[in-house]
């Protein structure tokens, strides 16, 4: 019997390893309704923040986790990643600027997200959403598609969190951009 039980244990470490092996990620956790409330209230305090420079641009700037990153992406070609708490609120015109001179804040500028899609992953959430302007170049009629973000959500003692943030821009200081082609 012990050699039976041995065998049987041997196999399923053996097998274990080998899944690993083959690189196989942890399956996805399961996301509650309350944490799709929680990660769309993130996205729209993100328009918050940004829109307004709030706190010297560090609630912006608290929306992401200690090591995460805003990545900015111009003509399929990303940038270097912003991180860290102080460039965090400069890039979103606080921190060591102010929010002084921020030209989205004083045209008016005011982001809307749409299509917010969340799906669940081994450590958190990912998601994408498609990113629209309004007030551009001081016209509050005037609506701009600027792209989408693709996002990494994850969950910490202080709620969801970007880990990482990257925008997929098609303007850059309110001039279009040409996207690459797509496949």
């Amino acid at each position: 019997m012990w050699n039976r039980t041995a065998s049987v244990a041997c196999v399923v470490v053996c097998l274990a390893v080998s899944a690993g092996a083959r690189g196989q990620s942890a399956a996805p956790r399961e996301l509650t309704a309350l944490d799709y409330l929680e990660i769309q209230q993130l996205v729209a305090r993100y328009a918050r923040a940004i829109d307004t420079c709030s706190n010297n641009g560090y609630d912006y700037a608290d929306l992401f986790t200690p090591d995460g990153a805003f990545v900015p992406s111009f003509e399929g070609k990303p940038l270097p990643a912003i991180q860290g708490r102080e460039r965090l609120a400069e890039i979103s015109g606080g921190g060591a600027r102010g929010c002084k001179n921020v030209p989205w804040i004083e045209q008016g500028v005011r982001h809307i997200y749409t299509n917010h899609v969340v799906t669940p992953t081994a450590d958190g959430a990912s998601g994408v959403v498609d990113m629209l302007m309004i007030g551009l170049g001081g016209d509050p009629n005037k609506i701009e598609y600027d792209g989408y973000y693709e996002d990494s959500y994850v969950r910490t003692p202080q709620g969801w969190r970007f880990k990482q943030r990257v925008h997929h821009a098609l303007l850059r200081e309110g001039q279009r951009v040409t996207p690459p082609p797509r496949d």
